[in-house]
């Protein structure tokens, strides 16, 4: 309590106005002012609700705070949930969610990669026996279809290709690069083995077209996935191509003349290639296959094989306008008839080309290789190739080759050439 006696004691003594006010304030806060005893935690009650009761908590006890039901704070981190209530575990943290599980690879479109590969190699390699009519029957029948195919599945997978900067980044890595590497690399090997050097960089040589016609193929993605009837109008291209002789620069007379299996491939969704999956399809399959092949034998002695590449004019082919039209169309219809055949009966599970259809880049890069060095060194003309047993024998070989080019063990030597990373030339994308 204030001590009034020390009051007066202070105002008795002789300042000025404001010195006396100043001096009756601070004594009277000086008298007033009580020293109390510091309070320990241990006096004085805890609850943290209006109806929780007082509980006095144990000072020095090493047992820990007593089970009050109050929300106290307790070193595990752990809160009393209710007054009265018993204090639950503390709660595990949540483990992380699993992402979205990695999309699983389509068995079926390897397998029929691996089994298109496989007859490009056969293609090529019965061109030195072409003067046997079972030979020729053979080559007819394959190139009917096998690159008509290998472009349709080239589309279908070109579907998303504009929507990942890493597959954008392929149209260099996976195209230009490897082409000039190809395309440098045969003409030394035709060079070493006596032909002479020729190297001509937009005017692909024998196989290396297909990549330099692929690029174009999928730059053109854009434009026709805008399209609304984007089939009749690549029917349309392809046809009227015929009227004029296209340069085989850039690839341009395959880019034309095989467009529209490009774009059909660009607008098939899975549900078309499940329609292909019905027992009656498959049967009517084995009929068209059947069919095709005895039109090839029947055909094979007299039949020009400039159709059959794709890539020629009417004039070039000696055929009229109207002949050359129905020429195309003609061939288009079996064409696409012996391809949705072929994607009908090719096994759709797991089999055991199913991972070698995966690298088949590497095969079709690098046949070339073997077959050229055969062709030069007269390999492919003994007498007994030219014949049904010969075919045979190339087919067979040919398969051996396609597997053993599309091993996992090619693709380690050859990655750094055919699979280039080129990170560096890129610039990494925008984060907005």
């Amino acid at each position: 309590m204030c001590n009034p006696q020390a009051v007066r004691q202070d105002l008795r003594r002789p300042l000025g106005w404001f010195g006396s006010a100043t001096r009756l304030a601070l004594a009277g806060v000086a008298a007033c002012r009580v020293p109390r005893p510091r309070a320990k935690l241990s006096d004085f009650p805890v609850s943290d609700t209006k109806y929780s009761p007082p509980v006095q908590v144990p000072g020095d006890e090493s047992a820990g705070p007593a089970n009050t039901g109050a929300r106290w704070p307790l070193p595990g981190g752990g809160l009393f949930e209710r007054p009265g209530q018993e204090q639950a575990e503390p709660a595990q943290k949540p483990e992380p969610e699993a992402g979205p599980p990695k999309r699983r690879r389509d068995p079926y479109l390897d397998n029929v990669k691996f089994v298109l590969i496989a007859l490009v190699v056969v293609g090529h390699s019965l061109v030195p026996t072409l003067d046997a009519d079972s030979n020729r029957a053979l080559y007819i029948f394959v190139y009917t279809f096998h690159m008509p195919l290998f472009v349709l599945i080239s589309g279908y997978l070109s579907r998303n290709f504009w929507n990942s900067n890493a597959k954008t980044n392929k149209l260099v890595d996976t195209f230009l690069v490897p082409y000039v590497i190809v395309e440098v690399g045969y003409a030394a090997l035709r060079f070493s083995l006596g032909q002479k050097w020729s190297l001509t960089i937009i005017d692909p040589a024998w196989l290396n077209w297909y990549l330099l016609a692929l690029l174009f193929w999928r730059l053109s993605t854009p434009v026709w996935k805008r399209m609304k009837f984007p089939i009749p109008v690549a029917i349309a291209i392809y046809l009227f191509a015929g009227f004029s002789e296209i340069s085989g620069d850039f690839s341009m007379d395959r880019f034309f003349g095989l467009l529209p299996f490009f774009v059909i491939g660009l607008v098939m969704q899975p549900e078309h290639f499940e329609l292909l999956n019905r027992l009656w399809i498959k049967i009517a399959s084995v009929f068209t296959i059947v069919a095709a092949a005895t039109v090839a034998i029947l055909i094979a002695p007299r039949a020009k094989l400039a159709p059959f590449y794709f890539k020629n004019s009417y004039e070039k082919m000696d055929l009229s306008w109207y002949m050359g039209l129905g020429v195309r169309v003609g061939l288009l219809v079996c064409a696409l008839a012996l391809c949705f055949a072929v994607l009908a009966l090719v096994p759709r599970g797991e089999t055991w080309y199913s991972d070698l259809g995966t690298r088949t880049l590497y095969c079709y890069l690098l046949h070339g290789i073997p077959v050229l060095i055969a062709k030069e060194q007269g390999w492919l003309d003994l007498p007994w190739l030219h014949g049904p047993l010969g075919a045979l024998a190339i087919s067979f070989s040919c398969f051996a080759l396609a597997i053993v080019l599309c091993l996992p063990e090619t693709r380690t030597v050859f990655k750094w050439v055919l699979e280039p990373r080129l990170t560096w030339l890129y610039r990494r994308p925008s984060r907005s």
